[in-house]
């Protein structure tokens, strides 16, 4: 079933800036709203987001906390976009304290985020039936001109950047596939396996998916990989764009794994797309019809990824 695609922004737009997952650095969040406000926004930070947890220090505040800023900002018809400060962990841990029926009701906005943010975008996507941005997180370390770059230019102009490429992208599989955008960052997708009332169970017939991660050794990759494979996760899917694998030991080694369980597939794929966790990441929809040409090294949104 296709997703709404919310509005994109406009000078003078709202956006609220959240924390569901890790703590974060003041800095950082500062330098990233004024980036956001030279863009001609305007920012509200949730009351959490410098928040500590007290006695879990990789957590933003406490879960309740977390969960009541995303709340609040969803449902504010004020907010246009709902913008995550930093991943790290701790998104899951504020799912099931959200009122859905309440989300549900409010108009659909733009979300922004990746990493750990990778369970939102499959709930918002499954609950909400809203397109979402996998994209840099405003305070995060990788926020740098590149990722700024597009990521303004896909809230505000998105027909502008609809073909996707990155500069290391390689063809890993032979062939063009057209379907729904699904995934993110790996160690999520296979942490919300078995859960109800999300999209993680199994990607939907004819996707696309898009999967990343971070810090990961080989063999753990090799270990998720497999569980996804041994759940039917890639049953139906049309083809498969992975994006960065920083931190993550020998990319040749990577590599070997991902070729190893995922080329016996024959799906056209493509390796290092640009997103991700890396220097000058892209903003990638989720949820939004795209063609995979894996011999260009492209993936390309069919229409704008915001109205």
């Amino acid at each position: 079933m296709s997703r709404v695609r919310p509005p994109r922004l406009r000078p003078g737009s709202t956006v609220a800036v959240v924390a569901p997952s890790g703590p974060v650095d003041a800095a950082l969040l500062a330098a990233g709203v004024a980036e956001l406000e030279s863009w001609g926004l305007r920012v509200r930070v949730g009351a959490h987001v410098l928040d500590r947890h007290p006695t879990l220090p990789y957590l933003a505040g406490t879960d309740a906390d977390r969960a009541a800023d995303f709340q609040r900002a969803w449902c504010d018809p004020a907010v246009s976009a709902v913008i995550c400060a930093r991943g790290g962990y701790g998104a899951q841990r504020v799912l099931d304290l959200l009122d859905w029926h309440e989300l549900a009701a409010a108009a659909p906005k733009v979300f922004v985020g990746s990493s750990d943010a990778t369970c939102l975008h499959d709930a918002i996507g499954a609950r909400l039936g809203v397109v979402t941005l996998f994209g840099p997180m405003i305070a995060g370390t990788l926020f740098d001109a590149e990722a700024r770059a597009h990521l303004r230019a896909t809230l505000f102009e998105p027909e502008g950047v609809s073909r996707l490429t990155g500069p290391r992208t390689a063809t890993a599989g032979h062939g063009v596939a057209r379907g729904v955008t699904v995934g993110g960052n790996l160690s999520l997708v296979v942490g919300e396996l078995g859960v109800a009332g999300t999209d993680a169970n199994r990607a939907p017939d004819g996707a696309i998916v898009l999967l990343e991660d971070v810090t990961e050794a080989p063999y753990r990759v090799d270990r998720m990989l497999t569980q996804l494979l041994r759940a039917g996760w890639f049953t139906g899917v049309s083809g498969i764009a992975l994006g960065s694998w920083e931190r993550c030991g020998d990319l040749a080694a990577v590599s070997a794994v991902v070729e190893d369980l995922l080329g016996g597939l024959g799906l056209p794929m493509v390796w290092e797309l640009g997103f991700g966790h890396c220097p000058g990441q892209l903003t990638v929809p989720l949820g939004v019809d795209a063609v995979l040409d894996a011999d260009d090294g492209t993936l390309t949104v069919v229409g704008a990824a915001l109205a």
